[in-house]
């Protein structure tokens, strides 16, 4: 199989997988009486980050590191660049100022915690399991504040629930779907970073190039498309509570969880140049969302450019 039809075919089991995943796991908790609150702000979350989860795994697993980590760096960066971009201009956001406070308060010290342990050089077990029982500690804060005094933030994860595509009504088939969602998604990893390690190989790129870019932008489709249809919807919220939920768990969750299966060597390449532009980006996120408390469409233009340029700039050095 050639490098080239690898790569599409893991992107596109990742992203098969990854919705399959979705739509099962939410028909679950529903089929079960989960409350949309929890639903939103957990399984919708955990659901779309499941193909960079794997394929960071994967990667750490298969000796690449750098495409472990570039995937997390480089989908934050996607994240809000590229889709939280495109989001804005289709269709300007709306922040609460109570949730943002909350939630960019979360984003900015995950991000900054990422930085540590990329400057640092290595991340190990005892880390990662810190970043994954911060994520839990921080999921279970949100749900007791939004379930004790609900606010515009509970209807955001509310919204991100209604907005999930649906799923089979019968528990047995909502758990298979499930089931089946996670076991394309493997096959799709092993695809993806199997075809990412040739690609870099055959062209002499550094797999850290690879991971922050075809990887991340790829394995951040199911993203890419949640957010755009709830742009269009008008559920502009959606779209903006998807992205910062999506970058602090592919930090915490990821990171961590990647680290605990595999110490992981950050590469220098990483530590040098990508994990500040992950920095800047999100500190430009957060003096956007925070001024007028809203997204506006040429804000969401700056992003794109950025992104644009951030590209550029990768292709030029590989």
């Amino acid at each position: 199989m050639s490098v080239w039809l690898s790569i599409a075919l893991g992107l596109v089991l990742l992203i098969v997988g990854g919705e399959l995943l979705v739509r099962g796991a939410v028909a679950s908790a529903k089929a079960l009486g989960v409350s949309p609150l929890l639903i939103g702000l957990t399984l919708v979350g955990f659901g779309t980050s499941t193909p960079e989860l794997v394929t960071s795994v994967t990667a750490a697993i298969n000796g690449s590191p750098g495409i472990a980590v570039g995937n997390v760096v480089g989908s934050n960066i996607a994240n809000i660049l590229l889709i939280l971009g495109l989001s804005a201009v289709i269709y300007p956001m709306a922040v609460n100022p109570k949730g943002f406070k909350r939630d960019a308060l979360m984003l900015v010290a995950s991000a900054v915690a990422c930085a540590v342990v990329v400057v640092y050089g290595r991340m190990g077990p005892l880390v990662g399991v810190l970043f994954v029982l911060s994520l839990f500690a921080y999921v279970g804060y949100v749900y007791r504040q939004e379930k004790t005094a609900p606010d515009e933030a509970a209807v955001v994860a509310e919204h991100r629930s209604d907005d999930a595509r649906k799923g089979p009504k019968t528990i047995i088939l909502a758990v298979l779907m499930a089931v089946v969602g996670i076991a394309i998604t493997i096959y799709g990893a092993k695809f993806l970073v199997g075809g990412a390690i040739e690609l870099a190989k055959s062209y002499g790129v550094s797999d850290a190039i690879i991971g922050l870019t075809i990887v991340a932008v790829g394995t951040s489709m199911p993203e890419f498309v949640t957010s755009v249809m709830a742009a269009i919807r008008k559920h502009a919220d959606v779209a903006y509570g998807n992205i910062i939920g999506s970058n602090i768990y592919n930090i915490l969750f990821i990171l961590g969880a990647t680290s605990f299966v595999k110490p992981i060597d950050m590469p220098a390449q990483i530590a040098r140049f990508d994990i500040w532009v992950m920095l800047a980006t999100t500190a430009l996120l957060v003096v956007f969302a925070r001024t007028g408390i809203k997204l506006q469409r040429w804000e969401g233009c700056v992003f794109i450019g950025c992104y644009v340029a951030y590209t550029g700039y990768l292709i030029s050095i590989a």
